[in-house]
């Protein structure tokens, strides 16, 4: 290697420029960004395609253009592709002597007949069209032969048209021909006579006040009604029952709609066995309705209990809620078994730790969000239909406990009967959480006039009463849909919420409650008589007039909103400890519903105790004080009198002085505190929210002070809030009157 010396020009100048070329560089590094223009496979125009590898759209060849998916190019029409590659093909027009394309694209052929719009030879109906010979080897010219549809053959064109098959037996009896006054419908040859095509395949939409003649009805209500009435056809009977429940499980007058229908062949399988010996399962049928028997949903939701016990804490400890969803899709086929969770009924994004919490027993759960109806239309194409059970257990006799549900857009002759008391409530089965198909009018691929999206999805869990092993009745879903009419998809958006709560018979509690409201109120009565009485006697009155009358109201006021003060704090405690400290699940928490009565007590004390605040205020500025300095004068001092030239001697006046130094410390006297407000509002926010005991008051089970945030936080409950919040004010008040502010620093920054 060859060394020397760098001119002295460059050895002068060789740190500036280098620190100048570096200085310029680390500014370009620090400033580069990455940026690219955000495309997707709707943006590229016919002659581009969207590229998945570079995210943008890219130019088709020569002779070629878009495919339907938009993810690659093919020839245009009367082009075939001659040459392919990993990466691109090349197309080529084909001769004039032969200018059809074959069905796969790679080669060109004379047609026997005429050519479709694709530039492809077509045949007549009942035929198939042949390209090779059975070597596989190109023919010169097509050839469309005709499928034997008559004994022995019973053969027809497959769906593709390039090969016969055996015809449906439902056509098979000495031909393939659907002869009149048979009904061809769905692929299948309807008997006649058998079920009136006179169908309604119209959706209602009661919440839109208008229905619509939904294109997938008119194309399969018949032919799945027919099939499954007829031939007993699974997959028939299943989609039908699907249709059914897309028009909200409702009853009319109109016996040809697709829940009428589905009735008809219902009530034309009583005599048959019921599925599962479940008697409102009739076979080959979907289970859709538990019966229209006045008083029924009260006898499945609250006569016997799940054979499931769960238990917060312990060996036993069991909080889990498996459920589990069989799982069709719209044309009656079934798919999976599914546990039910993301995806499902919970349309909300969320993290699987989060959207867990909504399956552990005894946690209040509520998540709502804003979904965008693009975004529904592209996840959603056609609904998914959920049969949803409770998993019992038991190893290899595994049992499913089905989910009574509650449809509340339900209708019985237009009128609602979900939303009226439970005698007249019509339980029922299958749901789905989006429609966007049965809203199409001209066809399955036009956009929707309207979509059916479910607002609300909740599963209720109730305690069965006087239970010490933590059992439930059957869980009960309600769902509640919403019709959103599309007008601008981009900027439209849709509320759902999906929630799980518990409750429990509350009657005794608040028996209990007003008991001891009503036992201690008369005992505050008394007290309040007593007082009057007190009073009367101090102003030597005898006589009961209004004032006195008056008087004791404003004492019994005050006494009552004690007693309501109390009750309340006693109810809130008795709550906070029993619900967060059981091991067998006994109680549940009152729902926001349930918890009026016990507010309406919180208000009856604070606006009792304003009264007497507001009396004890005016009494106080309305009472004018006298001081009278009884002390006699130290000495006398001599005085003159003018009129008459003698000298006297009077008593010298006390200092006034006196009198407002007594003044002040009579009314240092009236403000006096035992207790610091500062230090009050300082500790119980302390406790509350440094040391968490606020999290005590969420509902659910578990007395932890500190949580994750990754975690699902639940609602606070206004019982335990109240309960919490005034036993921590009340004790450390205490604290203070027993022991000075500063012992109780001291003790607090020891137990810390």
């Amino acid at each position: 290697m060859a060394t020397g010396t760098l001119p002295s020009v460059v050895s002068r100048y060789k740190v500036p420029i280098i620190t100048l070329f570096l200085s310029v560089y680390i500014d370009i590094f620090d400033c580069q960004q990455f940026v690219i223009t955000f495309k997707s496979p709707s943006d590229c125009s016919g002659d581009t395609f969207f590229d998945i590898s570079s995210l943008s759209c890219v130019s088709c060849g020569s002779n070629q253009l878009r495919s339907t998916t938009g993810l690659s190019c093919i020839c245009k029409t009367g082009y075939q592709t001659l040459i392919t590659d990993k990466t691109s093909i090349t197309c080529q027009q084909c001769p004039t002597d032969k200018p059809a394309v074959i069905t796969d694209g790679f080669g060109c052929v004379r047609c026997p007949g005429s050519l479709s719009d694709e530039g492809k030879c077509q045949c007549p109906p009942g035929n198939i069209l042949v390209e090779r010979d059975t070597n596989g080897n190109l023919l010169d010219e097509a050839r469309c032969e005709i499928c034997n549809g008559n004994t022995p053959g019973l053969t027809v064109p497959n769906y593709s048209g390039d090969k016969c098959e055996r015809c449906q037996d439902s056509f098979i009896n000495s031909s393939c021909v659907c002869n009149p006054p048979n009904v061809l419908a769905g692929g299948l040859c309807i008997p006649s006579g058998s079920l009136s095509t006179n169908v309604n395949p119209s959706v209602n939409y009661a919440q839109l006040k208008f229905s619509v003649q939904s294109a997938w009805f008119v194309k399969n209500l018949y032919s799945s009604s027919a099939a499954c009435l007829v031939f007993s056809n699974l997959t028939a009977c299943q989609a039908l029952g699907n249709m059914c429940v897309m028009n909200m499980h409702s009853f009319s007058s109109v016996s040809t709609d697709a829940c009428g229908l589905f009735n008809t062949i219902f009530r034309s399988r009583a005599a048959l066995s019921s599925t599962q010996d479940i008697s409102y399962w009739r076979v080959n049928l979907p289970w859709l309705y538990y019966g229209d028997e006045p008083g029924l949903a009260g006898r499945v939701l609250q006569t016997d209990p799940v054979p499931i016990k769960f238990s917060f804490r312990g060996r036993n400890k069991n909080t889990d809620i498996r459920l589990l969803a069989a799982v069709y899709n719209v044309r009656g086929e079934f798919l999976r078994w599914e546990q039910v969770g993301a995806g499902n009924l919970q349309l909300c994004p969320g993290t699987t730790s989060r959207q867990s919490a909504a399956f552990s027993f005894g946690t209040a759960y509520q998540e709502s969000c804003d979904l965008s109806v693009a975004h529904l239309l592209d996840a959603h194409p056609e609904p998914l239909f959920y049969d949803v059970f409770l998993d019992l257990g038991g190893g290899e006799n595994r049992k499913l406990l089905p989910l009574p549900t509650l449809v509340y857009n339900q209708q019985y002759n237009g009128r609602l009967i979900n939303e009226e008391s439970m005698k007249n409530w019509y339980l029922s089965r299958r749901v789905f959480v989006v429609d966007t198909l049965s809203g199409r009018e001209k066809s399955t691929s036009s956009l929707p006039k309207v979509i059916r999206v479910v607002s609300s999805v909740k599963i209720r869990f109730q305690l069965v009463p006087r239970t010490q092993d933590g059992q439930v009745f059957p869980p009960l879903m309600t769902v509640t849909y919403r019709d959103v009419p599309i007008t601008d998809i981009n900027t439209q958006t849709v509320t759902t919420t999906f929630a799980v709560e518990y409750e429990m018979d509350q009657n005794e509690a608040r028996i209990k409650t007003d008991t001891a409201i009503g036992v201690m109120a008369g005992v505050a009565l008394i007290y309040s008589l007593l007082k009057t009485v007190s009073w009367k006697r101090r102003i030597a009155s005898p006589l009961i007039d209004a004032e006195t009358l008056l008087k004791f109201l404003i004492f019994y006021a005050g006494d009552l909103a004690n007693v309501f003060f109390a009750v309340t704090v006693g109810t809130g405690l008795y709550w906070l400890i029993f619900y967060k400290a059981q091991q067998f699940v006994s109680v549940l928490l009152p729902l926001p519903a349930q918890e009026e009565q016990f507010v309406t007590y919180v208000g009856c004390a604070f606006a009792l105790k304003a009264v007497q605040f507001l009396h004890k205020l005016f009494m106080q500025v309305s009472i004018d004080v006298f001081f009278i300095d009884w002390e006699r004068p130290r000495c006398k001092a001599n005085r003159t009198v003018q009129a008459a030239g003698e000298p006297k001697r009077d008593p010298s006046p006390v200092s006034i002085w006196r009198t407002y130094f007594v003044a002040n410390e009579w009314n240092e006297i009236q403000t006096i505190r035992k207790i610091s407000p500062t230090f009050q509002i300082m500790a119980v926010l302390f406790f509350l929210e440094v040391l968490g005991f606020s999290n005590l008051a969420l509902r659910d089970p578990w007395p932890i002070l500190q949580r994750s945030s990754q975690e699902y936080t639940p609602s606070y409950s206004i019982i335990l809030r109240y309960g919490l919040s005034s036993t921590l004010w009340l004790c450390i008040g205490f604290l203070q009157v027993k022991r000075p502010p500063v012992i109780l620093l001291s003790f607090l920054s020891l137990a810390l």
